[in-house]
């Protein structure tokens, strides 16, 4: 039986024989002394690569944006950010269960804030009002199907928070795929941000970890604290960061790729159903299906594709999400174009 074609996320991905042989041979210690090597080596690369004074590595991506999202705002604070955020989402209410802060949320395209749409939101400490002290971005934004902030739009965005006092946090679980699309330097990205969180275990195919960013060096102890709080503290953890600092030497091109053959999947299955994806709307690694006015709803075409060997994502009753990553190849795209198209024509 052929191997299923996992187009869920990039998140589904194994490391692969190289990786695993990089994580056999790691240097590891105590991490919680300081003194695991493979950790402290990825964080001072990270750190450097994004221009930030320092960096804590975390075991996901919604524990680096919790600590990221703390370091700006304390307990009663307000935070902006789109509806459509990760971290309202998807992240099981940490923000406010864990955090204490407050998330007040804007419905924009393909979940982008712009400063202009941000700025009368803004509110400032006054009679029981919650001030807002944060601002929240994605880049890549998941929910809106991979798209990718304009440097233009950041930088608007940077210059209102510096006006009102604001910090903000940057959600880069995808950054590594915004960069390889745009051509913007990772560090360019990181002068706009105060925190940001990056994965290791998305586009890069490492097995776990993420690592939270920040440019005031005062911060890293406070964000080594609030790990520790949240259960994040590790020993020999040497052989995750070894998967993690071999994914950026190996991994990070070859997003190229993975953006090539979203393009191709997207291409194939609007040839046979023009009205249910927009081609040009694909930046990076994700086709987002509207099947409003296809012959199947969300759970009809899950069932059709995954007896045919294709797995999918719902975004909701009609709308799916396709995610191309290390673990596909161009012969899985046409596989999954094959059971996508012969579905939604009713064959």
């Amino acid at each position: 039986m052929a191997e299923l074609v996992d187009l869920r996320s990039d998140t589904v991905t194994r490391p692969t024989a190289a990786m695993r042989e990089a994580m056999a041979q790691a240097e590891v210690g105590d991490d919680v002394y300081g003194e695991d090597p493979s950790i402290n080596a990825l964080e001072s690369e990270l750190a450097a690569m994004f221009g930030h004074a320092a960096a804590v590595f975390v075991p996901s991506g919604t524990m680096g944006n919790l600590v990221g999202l703390r370091l700006l705002c304390e307990p009663g604070d307000e935070l902006l950010c789109d509806a459509d955020a990760h971290i309202v989402t998807y992240e099981a209410g940490a923000a406010a269960v864990y955090g204490g802060i407050q998330t007040r949320t804007m419905v924009m395209a393909r979940g982008l804030l712009t400063a202009d749409v941000v700025e009368p939101q803004i509110r400032a400490a006054g009679y029981h009002a919650v001030a807002t002290r944060g601002l929240s971005v994605e880049q890549t934004h998941n929910r809106g199907g991979g798209a990718v902030y304009p440097l233009a739009v950041l930088k608007e965005l940077r210059a209102l928070a510096d006006a009102h006092s604001l910090r903000i946090h940057c959600d880069g679980a995808r950054i590594w795929n915004a960069h390889i699309a745009s051509g913007v330097d990772l560090d360019e990205y990181g002068a706009l941000f105060d925190t940001l969180s990056v994965s290791l275990s998305k586009g890069l195919g490492a097995p776990v970890g993420s690592v939270i960013l920040m440019k005031e060096p005062d911060r890293e102890a406070a964000a080594r604290e609030l790990r520790h709080r949240l259960g994040g503290a590790m020993r020999q953890a040497g052989v995750l960061a070894a998967a993690g600092r071999y994914a950026l030497t190996h991994h990070l091109t070859r997003l190229a790729d993975d953006h090539r053959r979203a393009r191709q999947l997207a291409e194939g299955i609007a040839a046979a159903a023009p009205d249910v994806v927009d081609v040009h709307a694909v930046e990076t690694n994700m086709v987002v299906l509207d099947l409003t006015n296809a012959p199947v709803d969300t759970a009809g075409l899950d069932e059709a594709c995954r007896g045919q060997g294709v797995l999918i994502s719902a975004l909701g009753l009609r709308r799916v999400r396709l995610v191309t990553h290390l673990d596909i190849d161009d012969e899985g795209v046409e596989r999954a174009i094959g059971a996508i198209t012969t579905t939604l024509r009713g064959e």
